[in-house]
């Protein structure tokens, strides 16, 4: 795979975390703000298109994973800091984050309430939050896009 596929799938799968974050917030206020109603089909949609952003974003960062590029450091995923992050740290904190929102969306579909949209949906987030590399994360290289 050449290198121009690879920074454009990198460039999709950071600045696409900005559009994940904002349906997020998004979705947990409403959660938050309509705790006393009625989940439905017409205001679980925030809800729906954040859990759909995070399993695009699990798909790009997946390819991204095992793009034959990014196996260059995987043979010593402890040799530095910033492999052990992307390689073990990143991916583990986005999957248990992803599953905790869909878990929290399936939960709340079936019993027609915001309360697991509020509480596994923020949690997520905060494991989100705690996965990204920022750019004031020192040695990971990360940018704001």
């Amino acid at each position: 795979m050449n290198s121009g596929l690879h920074n454009g799938l990198l460039h999709a799968h950071s600045g696409l975390r900005w559009v994940l974050l904002v349906l997020l917030v998004t979705a947990i206020a409403q959660a938050f703000g309509n705790k006393d109603k009625a989940l439905t089909n017409s205001n679980r949609k925030i809800a729906l298109f954040a859990m759909i952003f995070t399993h695009i974003q699990l798909l790009i960062g997946l390819v991204l994973y095992f793009l034959p590029q990014s196996k260059s450091n995987l043979s010593e995923p402890f040799l530095n800091a910033a492999t052990r992050f992307y390689t073990v740290e990143h991916l583990v904190g986005m999957l248990i984050a992803i599953a905790l929102i869909t878990i929290g969306h399936s939960k709340a579909k079936k019993s027609k309430s915001f309360k697991p949209i509020s509480t596994y949906y923020l949690i997520g987030l905060f494991i989100i939050l705690a996965s990204i590399p920022w750019p004031f994360r020192e040695g990971l290289a990360g940018g704001w896009f």
